[in-house]
Parts: C-alpha cells; structure tokens; sequence
C-alpha cells in the first residue's frame, strides 16, 4: 500500500530532484527558498552528487550552464529578485539547447519587495525574462503533491527537448508542509546524449555555443527554436478542470491562487452557483485553445493572481473576444483569502456582462 510521507514543498523539490537523478546543484540563499539548497547540502554527497553554494546567483547559473553542457542533470534554485540575476544565462541556455531545471519560489516585488509569497513574476517566467526570441516551459504547482510529481517531470522535459524547465512556486507552496505521495521515479527512454561535453575519447570534437555570425546563421537557429516550442504546444499544455459543464462564472488561476479559489469554488456551489475553476499547470505552454473552447456569448472569466494583472492578458488574448474577462488580485505580496474571492465571484454572479467593460485592464476590474 502506498503511504504518504509528510514534507515542506521545497524539500519535496529537492528530494524529488535527487529521485529523479539529479546530481549537481548550485545555488545561492534567498528566502523563501533556502530550504532547497539546505536540504540538497547533505543529501547530494549521500548520492555522490555535487552540490556547491556559489558566491553568487550570476555564478549559480553559469555553473549549471557548465555542467549541463558536460552531461549531467543539473538544477538552481532561487526567489524572484535572485532569477532575475539569472536570466542571462538562462537565454544562453536556450539558445545552446542545454537542458537544465530552475525553481523559482517567488516572493513579494518589484525590487527587494518583501519575502510573502506572490505571483507577481508570470511575465518574466512566460515571456522570457532574458534577451532574445526563447521560451522555457513551465509548470505552476498549486500543491506539494505536484512539487513532488512536476519536479520529476521537468527532468526529463528538459533533457527531451534540452531547454530549460522552470517550476514557478512562492513562498506559500515553498514553505507549507502537507502529506502527499512519493510517487516512484521512472525514467522514460530518452536519447543519449550524443552532444554532451564529455572528453573526445576517439571521436569527432563537439561544441556548444550561443553565437552565430555567418550570413542567414542565426536565423536558421532561430527557426530551429521555434519549431521546437511549437512542437511544446502541441504536446505539453497541462490544465485543470473543476465544475464547468455547467458554469456560467469560470474563475481561472494557477498555483497558490486556484489553490485558494478552488475552495470557495466549492463553497459556492454548494449554495447553487454555476461557477468552475479553470487552473493552468503549463504557464508555457498557455492552455489558450482549451480556453478558447469554454467561451462564449454567456460565459464569464474571473481570473483571480497575486500581482496586479499579469495572465489575465494571456486569458483574454485566448479567449479573444468571445466572453467578458474580469480581474482580482493583490499586488504586494499579500494573500488571497477564500472569502475575499467568494465576495468577487458573488459580484460577478450579481452584476450584467458589458461590453466595454470586457476590454477594461483593471487590476480591481
């Protein structure tokens, strides 16, 4: 029979890093992720793995950059304000198609913000916070349960397509401690790595580079990128589905926030409303098709972040006109409570769909 252990979310990420073959780690402390590097400091040399805390966050990720070109299954970690030190590294990464896993448990922002949890970085996560025409995929985990189970995933995404893989938790999923089931690691059969840098030994040399001055050069890599996240969003879209055959209000939310409004979700349909909840798992790949597919004439989007506005737009870009889309969130690191969204979603259930107010870009709409 399986059992369920009891684990902080950011330990479970860093023991499922280890199931999952992870053996060469840098980081450098910020709350509210220290737990990771704390715990990966004794458990790596137990799997003769390494584990190294950089002096930097800017030395973390070239170190992962060198061992991931070198072959081995390497993984950062950090909170908001250290990922954007990384962000250079992270687009050579993509650019030499190395794979390579980044956790980002994010805290309250811009600047120094504060250490609460927040979901105030989606853009920089499914935008590309770093320079040039690239995309990593990322997966938004709502429990610790899918901190254990994505973290596995991402592993070997990363090595299928060599792109890196961002898990975008905060500080709420990091920090909580709740049981949940150690799902066994099974590797799938993925292809050698027939590009790593791992000494000649009678073969042809290899190279890994980012840099591309020949005529036409980096237009054909560039193309060669694309075709390789257009593949990822045919194949890797990830969502939830909670009550919407007959929902009239879909709230939709990823990560701690659908966490929270799934509970008023239930409450509310206890009472007889027609609400659902729609929660993205892949931030990129977006889940607009499936989104796009719920809309209609009669169909309200409430979508519910912990920033000010930031994948609403990618919920009305989906939904491209064919329903109204509303907005609720905090901005400064605050929690969401499940009264608070109740109390918006009964406002919306209350109020008449407008067409203008569809278009409006509020972050109290």
């Amino acid at each position: 029979m399986k059992k369920k252990i009891l684990m902080r979310g950011n330990e479970a990420i860093a023991e499922a890093a280890i199931q999952a073959g992870c053996r060469f780690y840098a980081g450098y402390p910020i709350t509210p992720q220290n737990e990771i590097p704390e715990y990966l400091s004794w458990r790596m040399p137990e799997v003769e793995g390494t584990f190294i805390q950089a002096e930097s966050e800017l030395a973390a990720i070239n170190m992962v950059y060198g061992a991931s070109a070198a072959g081995s299954r390497a993984m950062t970690s950090s909170s908001s304000p250290g990922i954007s030190l990384k962000q250079e590294t992270i687009s050579f990464l993509a650019a030499a198609e190395l794979p390579a896993v980044i956790v980002n448990m994010q805290r309250g922002g811009p600047g120094l913000g504060n250490i609460s949890g927040s979901q105030a970085d989606y853009f920089q996560a499914v935008k590309g916070g770093g320079h040039g025409d690239y995309k990593t995929l990322v997966y938004a985990p709502y429990s610790v349960q899918e901190l254990w189970d994505l973290t596995l995933r991402s592993f070997d995404k990363a090595d299928e397509y060599r792109n890196p893989v961002l898990i975008l938790g905060d500080g709420i999923i990091g920090q909580m401690m709740e049981p949940f089931y150690p799902n066994p690691y099974r590797k799938p059969d993925l292809p050698e790595k027939d590009w790593a840098l791992d000494g000649c030994k009678g073969r042809a040399p290899r190279v890994i580079k980012s840099l591309y001055m020949g005529d036409g050069e980096l237009e054909m890599r560039n193309i060669v990128l694309q075709t390789k996240y257009a593949e990822m969003k045919k194949r890797e879209v990830m969502a939830d589905r909670y009550y919407l055959d007959d929902a009239e209000i879909v709230v939709v939310a990823f990560g701690i926030a659908a966490r929270i409004a799934l509970s008023s979700v239930l409450r509310l349909r206890r009472e007889g409303l027609k609400v659902g909840l729609f929660r993205p798992v892949t931030l990129f790949p977006f889940p607009a098709q499936e989104l796009f597919a719920i809309a209609g004439e009669h169909i309200r989007f409430l979508t519910i972040e912990m920033n000010a506005g930031q994948m609403v737009e990618d919920v009305r870009l989906s939904v491209n006109g064919k329903s109204q889309v509303l907005f609720h969130g905090r901005p400064g690191g605050s929690l969401l409570t499940p009264e608070e969204v109740e109390e918006k979603i009964r406002q919306v259930c209350c109020s008449h769909p407008h067409p203008v107010r569809a278009a409006l870009n509020r972050w109290d709409a």
